[in-house]
Parts: C-alpha cells; sequence; structure tokens
C-alpha cells in the first residue's frame, strides 16, 4: 500500500476530537470524547502498522495534496521505518495521558482535553511529514499546548517553568526556520524532504556546515543535549502528570528524529565534522544525567534528569553512523517513551494521593499499595536497563555500535547505567521499603481499575521489547540500513576513531 489516505484519516481525528469538543460544556463527555478520539487514532494506526511492508525502505502510506502551490509547500506524509516506532509512541501514550487527567484536573476539562488531543495532531504530522514547511509548522504548534498546560495546571513555579520552556523552544525553532529558509533556497525553492535529501550532500562545505549547524542547535534542544538541558527538570517539575508523560515520553524524540530524518542525510559532511563533538557532549550528558539524578530528593526530579542520561544514548547512537548504533538509538526513544511515561504515570499516581513529590515522605509502600509497589518497581528497573526489560535492548545496541569504532566511549557510557542503577535503587529503597514517614503515606489506597487500565499495558511492552525485540527491529531495518548505506557511499567512512 504506497499510497493511502490512512496517514491522514489518522491525523485528522484529533483535530476532529478538538471541534467536538467545542461544541460541549459537560465535563464528563469532554473526557469520554477526548479518550474515544485517542483511541480511534491508536486504532487507525494499528492498522497501518500491521500492514506495514518491513521490507521497503521507502515511505509508504503516502497521502500527498497541493496545499500553496505557489511556493511549492504541499501537505504530504507518510510513514518509513524511521517514524513508525515515534508514531506507534505517540497514539499509544495519548490514551493513557486522556486516562491519568480523568481524576486530576478538575478546572477547565474540556480546554485541557483539547490541548492533548492538539498536542498529538502535531506531533503525528511532525514524524510522517514529507515536507518541510508543513514539518516547521507543526513543530511550532507542539510548543502551545505545553506551554499552557504547564502554566495554567503546573505546580506553584509553572509560570517560570512554562516561560523557560518557550524561550528555549522558540530559540530553537528560530534556528530551525534560518537552517530550512537557507536549505529551501539552495535546492531551487523547494520544500520536499526527498528532494532536499538529494541536494544537501551536494552543497559545498561552508553551507553544510552552517546549515547542519543551525538544524542540529535547534534539535538538541529539543532533545535536550547538554549543556541545553536546563529548561526540562523545570517543565517536568510543574507540569501535571499528562504533560510530564506527553513530554519526556513523545516530545523529546522530535529531536531525535530530526536528527536522523534531516542532519545526517543532509549534510553528510559537516556531520562528520562535528561527530567527534556530538559524542562526546554524549557521554558528558549520560554522566551528568545521572550524577545529578542521583543528587534529587524530588521524584519527578529525578526522572527528569534520568531522562537527560537516557536521551545521550540516543545522540550517541546516531553519531557512530553504523546500523547497530542507529538501529539502538531509535528503539532508545521509544523504549524510553515507554518507561519514562510510565515513571511519571506512577509518580503522578502517588502526587495525586499525597500531593507531594519528596521521596523522603514516603516509605512502606509494599504494606499499603502492593500492586502499585509491583508496576513502579517493573518500570523504575526497566529504567536502568535490567536485561529482560526493553531498556537493556536500546542501550545494549547503542554500545555495541559506537565499540566499533569509538572502544573508548563505551566504558564512560556504561557509567550513565551504573548510576541509574544507583539512583533507581536508591530511590526505591526509600520509597518502598522500611516504615512509612508521613500519617498520609501509612493510609494509601492501592491503584484502582482506572490506574490499573494505564500500567498494564505498558507493563506488557517494557517485557514484551525485552524478551523478544525483534519485531520492532525488522520494522526499521530497511530505513535505517538505507541510511546508513548512503553515508557509507559518501564520506561517513572517513571519520577518524576517537580512540
Amino acid at each position: 500500500m504506497e499510497s493511502s489516505p490512512l496517514i491522514s484519516y489518522m491525523i485528522a481525528v484529533p483535530f476532529l476530537g478538538i471541534a467536538l469538543l467545542a461544541l460541549i460544556r459537560n465535563t464528563l463527555w469532554s473526557r469520554c470524547i477526548a479518550l474515544g478520539s485517542a483511541l480511534a487514532t491508536l486504532v487507525i494506526f494499528l492498522f497501518v502498522f500491521f500492514n506495514f511492508d518491513s521490507t521497503k525502505a521507502g515511505m509508504q502510506f503516502i497521502h500527498v495534496v497541493p496545499w500553496i502551490p505557489a511556493f511549492n509547500i504541499r501537505y504530504a506524509v507518510g510513514v518509513d521505518g524511521i517514524s513508525i516506532l515515534l508514531v506507534l509512541l505517540t497514539t499509544l501514550l495519548t490514551p493513557l495521558c486522556v486516562l491519568c487527567s480523568w481524576t486530576s484536573i478538575t478546572a477547565h476539562v474540556r480546554a485541557f482535553m483539547m490541548l492533548i488531543l492538539l498536542v498529538e495532531g502535531a506531533m503525528l504530522v511532525v514524524f510522517t511529514a514529507m515536507d518541510l514547511f508543513l514539518f516547521f509548522v507543526m513543530w511550532e504548534v507542539t510548543m502551545i499546548p505545553m506551554y499552557f498546560m504547564i502554566i495554567l495546571w503546573g505546580g506553584p513555579g509553572r509560570i517560570a517553568a512554562g516561560l523557560k520552556f518557550i524561550l528555549y523552544s522558540l530559540t530553537g525553532s528560530l534556528l530551525l526556520l534560518v537552517g530550512i529558509l537557507a536549505l529551501h533556497v539552495q535546492a531551487g525553492y523547494s520544500f520536499d524532504i526527498a528532494h532536499l535529501g538529494q541536494i544537501g550532500p551536494k552543497l559545498s562545505g561552508t553551507s553544510q556546515f552552517w546549515m547542519f549547524l543551525a538544524f542540529l542547535l535547534a534539535f538538541i534542544i529539543k532533545l535536550p543535549m547538554f549543556p541545553f538541558h536546563t529548561w526540562l527538570p523545570d517543565a517536568h517539575g510543574e507540569a501535571p502528570t499528562a504533560g510530564s508523560v506527553i513530554l519526556a515520553g513523545v516530545l523529546l524524540k522530535m529531536g531525535g528524529y530530526g536528527l536522523l530524518r534531516i542532519c545526517l542525510p543532509f549534510f553528510p559532511d559537516a556531520a562528520v565534522t562535528f561527530a567527534p563533538w556530538m559524542l562526546g557532549l554524549s557521554v558528558v550528558g549520560i554522566l551528568y544525567g545521572g550524577l545529578m539524578a542521583l543528587a534529587q530528593d524530588d521524584i519527578k526530579k529525578l526522572v527528569a534528569y534520568s531522562s537527560i542520561s537516557h536521551m545521550g544514548f540516543v545522540t550517541l547512537g546516531i553519531f557512530v553512523f553504523n546500523r547497530e548504533g542507529t538501529q539502538g538509538a531509535i528503539l532508545q526513544m521509544f523504549n524510553h517513551g515507554i518507561v519514562t511515561g510510565a515513571m511519571f504515570l506512577a509518580v503522578g499516581l502517588l502526587y495525586e494521593r499525597t500531593h507531594s513529590r519528596m521521596i523522603g515522605d514516603y516509605g512502606g509502600l509494599y504494606r499499603q499499595m502492593p500492586r502499585f509497589v509491583a508496576f513502579f518497581s517493573v518500570f523504575a528497573v526497566a529504567s536502568f536497563g535490567l536485561p529482560g526489560t526493553c531498556s537493556f535492548i536500546g542501550e545494549i545496541l547503542v554500545l555495541i555500535g559506537a565499540a566499533k569504532d569509538h572502544i573508548g566511549i563505551v566504558l564512560p557510557a556504561m557509567g550513565g547505567i551504573v548510576l541509574a542503577a544507583s539512583y533507581i535503587l536508591w530511590m526505591l529503597q526509600r520509597v518502598i521499603l522500611g516504615q512509612p514517614q508521613t500519617p498520609v503515606a501509612s493510609q494509601l489506597p492501592d491503584i484502582t481499575a482506572r490506574e490499573l487500565t494505564m500500567l498494564v499495558p505498558l507493563a506488557l511492552i517494557v517485557f514484551a521489547v525485552g524478551v523478544y525485540p525483534r519485531p520492532l527491529m525488522e520494522l526499521m531495518d530497511a530505513s535505517v540500513t538505507k541510511l546508513v548505506n548512503l553515508g557509507n557511499q559518501g564520506v561517513l567512512l572517513e571519520m577518524p576513531s576517537l580512540f
């Protein structure tokens, strides 16, 4: 099925849900319509997912409609092996975000549900866009709902966190726009990503250098990568649970996706030039994020800093320029979305009961909340890559890819795994074991049926991918091989070993 409107139908559903929400006032109906829209989006994508031909490297389910012909701008969407797991991640987590907000969001419920659907629709377009103008427009749209989620439904420091988020995001967006316009002019005023992928490698070294730098900064701010990470802990710390799940689960992946979709294939010469710096900063980010997480006494900020460390593995895998590293990076993005999204959901369930995120306010949860403790422990050990869980597969593939040409960076990168085990096990010991530290912690009810519905699918995915990752790896294999081969035919083989 090379040409099909299914992707467009999938994208349309969240926006149709927003239109329906605009017509009603009832709070319960607002929640039901948002959940129905998110589930319908997932069902449509599952049809795409199970009919995807993993032997083909190019885009599938393509749908192209002229949009602004005078400027060669089209509405063009499709999905390939690089984007399909990120679309799956988006459609999986959105219904869970609606469910986790069912009782925790009580003010302006309809508006909040509209924002969830808006960010879902925008992210789906970003991951499927085949036109760079369309990509940029929806990249910008994703900022709006996240900003309002933080400043309207966030914690006490929500205004400062929201402003910090939007300032960093706008800086990245301006750099992205500069890169797009420069490439657009050089490519004969085209926004077609396939055409730009043919023109970019033919540009002069100087042109590639500056365009790559603009795109790179935009993407690593979104990722976020050290030293552009400082907005993330504040945004996570103040955002409502659904906002944190969307932000960590999917929104950060837009940066990694941009590196794979644009930076590497468009500017291979510049990619080689910047690769040593990117590999070095990746390792620094892995260790820095782990050390900062180890110093936290706030569970939510601990998970936020762990995201910086885990996303360091993504950039490490991308810039080793081989098949194992690239597959590991994509799988790590998917796994991080599942595991960290689940961690934020679990922390949100605790916060809804106690209104505290401080580790020292808990203790002895295994007595009052045995079902919660079982799920929380699964997601926690998956976070540091315990063999048999999904994160282990992504991280080990990245390390195998790095060991091929840069064996010297493998050992410090593995230090991030040791740090992750340290801060996760330390946190579990204080929250789950021992005696309750507050009267509230001694009387907590266990998870409800609705909360169980949120956590069970994520736990199943953690073990399914950890035990048998082959189906997901086969989905991306042809597209990843094509991307790596394009580089190998050019200049990426010329990159010297760092050690």
